[in-house]
């Protein structure tokens, strides 16, 4: 499980699953996965109203819980959902900003999301993969791929350049990250996440603390903050009216899964179909050991698989070093409060960049199945999904809403199971 094969760093080589480059590369590109994950995964807990660094903890946990599930084999960052943003303000009233007061109730519901998404993936062991590919096919798994990228787009857009400043800085990010991915070669270029946000910020504190444009770089959080403490852990609080509420995002989460696992298998030609019901145990399991201890519920990340298509490095010794490191980031409030410092124009320009991979992630899955799009009924489900995905199409039940990602995952699957009777005579 922990035997990777080494290669030497060659420009332009493939790194599969299960191997890696040596240990001083392969600890940098799996710091990159840190970062790459880092600005979601702390943006959807504050949004809910959940204690950051608990859920930067557990993602940490979460993936070497999956690692484990997987034995290994499929190269995956778990973080958090923002598949459970909309369920989790519903169910507890929470209007956003500062700390949740029902917090237990959303992790109650957390917990009940992760057992049924658990059950799936042991019913998917026993009986195999084929009622889900049916029910998911490549049409549907991409358009749902997509979307991810897509309904994210307006995080960087709208909410990460307050200023026209700002909007600059964004701009001038993304063409860091871009040369640096054209125009350089060897472990800088598979650093392009990292080396870009690094550049960029460089940039930022010139124009800003150096020559007064924008809002400076402020470092006195950072010289505050204690090396080491222990984060805000909470207890759940099981109601079934919550646990109703949030349960149902598991299928949200299998979508998301199927798709992640979909697209590494594009992207490195192997076969990992037979680790589908291993990985839903092991994201369900990981689920509730967060939902358990105060965290938010935990997927496979679209920002890395983006990481992965820009690199080509899938080995999954990236993911127990990026594991590693996000547990003791959640220990550690000096490196959460860094992290942090940096600039948010920046962090929206590495967001564009990775959101937009994440997109072409799920159109390269489309490709290498060679879906066909002269079949009306692909046309529609796919065009349709990304359409309810991006615009944020909503419908409400009573209490319960489901927006986003979660119409966009349901009306791809329900289209193309509506739509499967009609063929093109």
């Amino acid at each position: 499980m922990f035997d990777w094969r080494e290669k030497p760093p060659q420009d332009g080589i493939v790194i599969a699953p299960d191997e890696r480059l040596p240990w001083p590369q392969t600890i940098l590109l799996g710091l990159q996965h840190v970062v790459a994950m880092f600005g979601a995964t702390v943006l959807a807990p504050l949004l809910m109203g959940f204690d950051p660094n608990v859920a930067i903890l557990m993602s940490g946990v979460g993936t070497l819980i999956f690692y484990v599930a997987v034995g290994g084999k499929v190269p995956s960052y778990l973080g958090s959902s923002f598949a459970f943003i909309a369920v989790v303000l519903a169910a507890t009233g929470h209007a956003g900003g500062g700390p949740n007061p029902n917090l237990g109730l959303a992790l109650g519901g957390i917990i009940a999301c992760g057992a049924l998404y658990a059950v799936i993936g042991l019913l998917v062991m026993a009986t195999g993969t084929g009622w889900i590919e049916r029910l998911m096919p490549p049409v549907v798994t991409g358009a749902v791929v997509a979307v991810i990228g897509l309904n994210l787009a307006a995080v960087p857009i709208k909410n990460m350049a307050p200023t026209g400043f700002d909007a600059w800085m964004q701009a001038l990010t993304i063409l860091c990250v871009a040369g640096v991915a054209v125009f350089t070669r060897g472990m800088v270029q598979r650093l392009l996440i990292l080396a870009g946000l690094l550049l960029a910020s460089l940039l930022y504190a010139l124009l800003t603390n150096g020559m007064g444009f924008g809002k400076p770089i402020d470092l006195s959080a950072v010289a505050a903050a204690p090396w080491f403490g222990l984060p805000g852990f909470a207890a759940p609080r099981f109601e079934a009216g919550a646990m109703l509420l949030i349960a149902p995002v598991a299928i949200v989460l299998v979508a998301e899964n199927l798709g992640h696992i979909k697209a590494v298998t594009a992207m490195t030609g192997r076969n990992l179909d037979p680790y589908m019901g291993r990985a839903f145990l092991g994201d369900g399991v990981a689920t509730m050991v967060a939902g358990g201890v105060g965290g938010t519920g935990v997927t496979t990340y679209a920002e890395n698989i983006g990481v992965m298509a820009a690199t080509r490095v899938y080995s999954t010794a990236l993911f127990v070093v990026a594991a590693l490191a996000a547990i003791v980031l959640g220990f550690s409030p000096k490196f959460g409060a860094l992290i942090q410092a940096i600039p948010l124009a920046v962090m929206g320009g590495v967001s564009i960049v990775v959101f937009g991979l994440i997109a072409v992630a799920g159109a390269r899955i489309w490709v290498e199945n060679r879906v066909d799009f002269a079949e009306p009924r692909n046309l529609i489900v796919a065009g349709v999904t990304l359409i309810l995905g991006t615009g944020e199409f909503t419908l409400r039940f009573g209490d319960f809403a489901l927006g986003g990602i979660g119409t966009a995952t349901f009306g791809a699957i329900l289209l193309h199971a509506l739509l499967g009777g009609y063929r093109r005579g």
